[in-house]
C-alpha cells in the first residue's frame, strides 16, 4: 500500500528518532520475572498480526480474590463493578484483557465459554457453573484496519494457550496494537509503540508479579532514572517532545491547551498485579490503589480525562502471612508495576509509523 505524504514524513521522522533513541536507550533488559511466577495463575495470549491486535487471558486455579482501582475517566470494561468492596463477590475465575476498543468487549464471551466448557465457575445448581471474569479493553483502532479485532474465538484460543510459563512480552496479546505518546500526535512526529510487559519480585516465600498492557496517552519513563524512554517524538527527530513540558509552554501562551489532544476512550494502560499472600477484597483494593502509584511513576501524564486506566490486584491465596501488612505489599507492588510498564515499551518492536524504543 503506498504511503501518504503525512505517513511518509512520519516514517522518516520516526526512523531518525529511533536512531537517536536507540543510541540513548539500552536494549531490553534481561527478564526480571513474570506474572506467572505467582503460583495459582496462568496467562495466555492470542495475537492477530494483520493489524495488529489481540487479547490476553489470565486464568486462576481454581479462583482468586481481586480488587481494582480504576481512576481513568473513560474505562472500557465489563464486570469490574463486582470487584468493589461493597459487592458480595469474593472470588473470580479469571481476568480478560483485549484490544479492539469497545468492540473488543464482545470477545469476552469466549473466555466465559471456555471456562464453562472446563466446568469452572460458581455452582449455580442444576449442573450449571457460572464463571466470573471481569474484563477490560484498550483502544488500538489507530493501527491498520479497525474492522479487524478480537472475537469470542480469539479469547477462547488465548485461554487454550494459557500456561505457567514466563509471559511473552512486547507486541503480543492485548498489547499487540498498543501505542504511547499519542496526546501530541497532531503536532509532532507521532507516538511510539507500546506493548505487554511483565515483572516480579521474590522475597522469601512471598511473590509479587505484574503484567501491564501499555497503551498510554502520555510518555513512558524509566522511573529509576527519570528519563523518557518512549512517547511523543519531536518532528525534527531529535528525541522527545516531553508532553508535560509542552503543556507548561501551552499554558503560558495564547494557544492555551490547543496543543493537547486527549479524546475520551482513545488511551488506556491496563495492569494486573498479583501475589500469593492471602488478602481480602478490601485489602486488595488498597493494594491496587497503592500499586497504581507505581504506574504513575512510569507514565506521565497518567489518569487523564480521556484515558481508561485500570489496575487489578489479585491474591491467589496460596500463602498465609499475618506478619506482613497491606502497606508493605502495596509498596512493593508499586515497584513491580513500574518495572512491568517500562518493559512494555522496552520489549515492543516497531510497526509502520510507530517506532519502538529499541529501534527496528
Amino acid at each position: 500500500m503506498p504511503l501518504t505524504r503525512r505517513a511518509f514524513a512520519s516514517t522518516l521522522a520516526g526512523a531518525a528518532c529511533a536512531r537517536v533513541l536507540h543510541a540513548q536507550t539500552a536494549p531490553p533488559p534481561a527478564t526480571i520475572g513474570s506474572l506467572t511466577d505467582v503460583p495459582g495463575l496462568r496467562v495466555g495470549h492470542w495475537t492477530d498480526t494483520r493489524r495488529p491486535t489481540g487479547c490476553t487471558a489470565i486464568l486462576f486455579d481454581p479462583d482468586a480474590g481481586v480488587g481494582v482501582d480504576y481512576n481513568g475517566s473513560a474505562p472500557g470494561e465489563t464486570g469490574v463493578v463486582m470487584l468493589q468492596p461493597v459487592s458480595p463477590i469474593e472470588s473470580v475465575h479469571g481476568l480478560f484483557l483485549s484490544g479492539g476498543g469497545m468492540f473488543g468487549l464482545g470477545a469476552h464471551a469466549g473466555m466465559i465459554r471456555y471456562l464453562e466448557d472446563q466446568k469452572r465457575g460458581f455452582d449455580w445448581g442444576g449442573n450449571l457453573r457460572v464463571p466470573i471474569v471481569p474484563g477490560a479493553v484498550i483502544d488500538d483502532l489507530l493501527l491498520g484496519d479497525p474492522t479487524i479485532r478480537p472475537d469470542p474465538q480469539s479469547a477462547y484460543k488465548a485461554c487454550e494457550a494459557a500456561s505457567t510459563q514466563p509471559v511473552a512480552e512486547g507486541n503480543v496479546g492485548a498489547g499487540a496494537g498498543a501505542t504511547v505518546g499519542r496526546m501530541l500526535r497532531r503536532d509532532t512526529a507521532g507516538g511510539m509503540k507500546g506493548g505487554v510487559g511483565t515483572a516480579s519480585l521474590r522475597a522469601g516465600n512471598v511473590v509479587i508479579g505484574a503484567l501491564a498492557v501499555v497503551n498510554a496517552a502520555g510518555d513512558v519513563l524509566d522511573w529509576r532514572k527519570g528519563q523518557i524512554v518512549a512517547g511523543a517524538r519531536r518532528s525534527d527527530g531529535q528525541g522527545f517532545a516531553d508532553i508535560v513540558a509542552v503543556m507548561r509552554r501551552a499554558v503560558g501562551s495564547a494557544a492555551g491547551g490547543e496543543a493537547i489532544h486527549d479524546p475520551a476512550l482513545r488511551s488506556t494502560t491496563l495492569v494486573v498485579v498479583a501475589t500469593n499472600v492471602t488478602l481480602t477484597k478490601t485489602q486488595l483494593t488498597k493494594v491496587a490503589m497503592m500499586a497504581n502509584c507505581g504506574a504513575a511513576r512510569s507514565v506521565r501524564p497518567y489518569h487523564t480525562t480521556g484515558d481508561g486506566d485500570q489496575l487489578f490486584a489479585v491474591s491467589t491465596r496460596r500463602l498465609v502471612r499475618d506478619d506482613i501488612n497491606v502497606t508493605t505489599i502495596g509498596t512493593l507492588a508499586a515497584e513491580v508495576v513500574a518495572d512491568a510498564i517500562l518493559r512494555g515499551v522496552l520489549t515492543a518492536t516497531s510497526v509502520d509509523g510507530w517506532p519502538a524504543a529499541r529501534g527496528r
